[in-house]
């Protein structure tokens, strides 16, 4: 039985994954700390979907403690690690850009260190597609673009992907970072646009329209992001063999480094999601237009173009399927 170390369990996109890999018939190790940043009772109910499997083991610590993280590595051996735990969203980290600094780039380093001295077959890392920042090329590419980000959150992602090739480049250690566009679907973060729509809709509240809702967003299936992360597991990435450092390709190396996309690459209105949700609802909202919020991009598109190649996989699941989903699962586990 593989063991793999997941960081992040308690959190939307990691609880998703470690429970596709129970499924699939790994050991998964289970590292989150369960911080208060959103609701604790829904990361505790997300961990219950874990906890009942005999293949799951739980481990509560922070990323920052390097000699628990370094416990874990050498207590459970994981020949994979997939991590996905950090202190997310944009907004936050212009009030509190420590604890990202501390989760994100510190924590960070405590599994990169555990991969070193521990011979992790493949590590995988959670990137966002927010390190695109100023860049307006659409699509959006890993070979092209990334290195302008707006926001301390990105800034900090665009680090781990320094990081991690610099650890891939010196300890041989092969790393692949995964840029996620836009992750919405059941057992969601109520800090992302879906919940609070939702939940403002619901209670008769104004839905709050960034950029006058001018928006546009590559909004990525939850189950869709878990295939690409499963699948991608399933290759680590090797030296690119032409690599050119005279005319460096930013998405691959000369070391077992690679960075992908994930994306449903069709972008998305931020009105007609608000239409689709409104839909799944039967309710219309009450908008309530805004203007641009510091930190924010105006577009997003993803380039998926290489993660069909290596996986042969490509997200498709429709906005009007995934956000109907979404409703579903809100309306049950609030009682709605």
């Amino acid at each position: 039985m593989e063991k793999v170390l997941v960081t992040g369990t308690a959190g939307f996109i990691g609880n998703a994954v470690a429970l596709s890999l129970l499924q699939d018939g790994c050991h998964v190790i289970g590292l989150d700390c369960v911080t208060d940043y959103y609701d604790v009772a829904l990361k505790e109910e997300r961990l219950k979907r874990l906890t009942s499997s005999n293949h799951f083991t739980e481990e509560r610590i922070r990323l920052e403690d390097a000699e628990a993280v370094m416990r874990i590595f050498r207590q459970y051996a994981p020949s994979k690690v997939i991590h996905l735990a950090a202190q997310a969203g944009v907004r936050y980290s212009l009030e509190s850009p420590q604890s990202y600094v501390d989760a994100n780039v510190t924590g960070f380093l405590s599994i990169l260190e555990g991969a070193r001295a521990h011979n992790v077959k493949h590590l995988i890392y959670a990137s966002t597609s927010s390190v695109y920042g100023l860049d307006e090329t659409m699509p959006l590419s890993a070979h092209r673009g990334g290195n302008h980000p707006v926001s301390f959150y990105a800034a900090t992602k665009k680090a781990n992907e320094a990081m991690a090739h610099s650890y891939a480049h010196l300890f041989d250690i092969p790393c692949t970072g995964l840029r996620f566009f836009t992750v919405y679907g059941p057992w969601g973060r109520p800090d992302m646009a879906l919940f609070k729509f939702t939940k403002a809709i619901l209670e008769g509240k104004s839905v709050p329209l960034f950029n006058h809702g001018n928006m546009i967003r590559d909004f990525t299936y939850v189950d869709d992001i878990v295939e690409g992360i499963v699948r991608i597991a399933n290759h680590p990435p090797t030296p690119t063999e032409d690599w050119d450092g005279k005319a460096a390709d930013p998405a691959t190396s000369s070391a077992p480094h690679q960075v992908f996309n994930i994306g449903n690459s069709n972008p998305v209105q931020l009105l007609d999601y608000l239409a689709a949700i409104e839909e799944a609802l039967g309710i219309t909202a009450k908008k309530e237009f805004l203007p641009f919020q510091p930190g924010d991009v105006a577009a997003t598109f993803a380039d998926v173009t290489d993660l069909i190649e290596t996986t042969g996989f490509k997200p498709q699941t429709s906005i009007k399927a995934g956000v109907a989903n979404f409703v579903k699962w809100y309306r049950n586990y609030y009682n709605v």
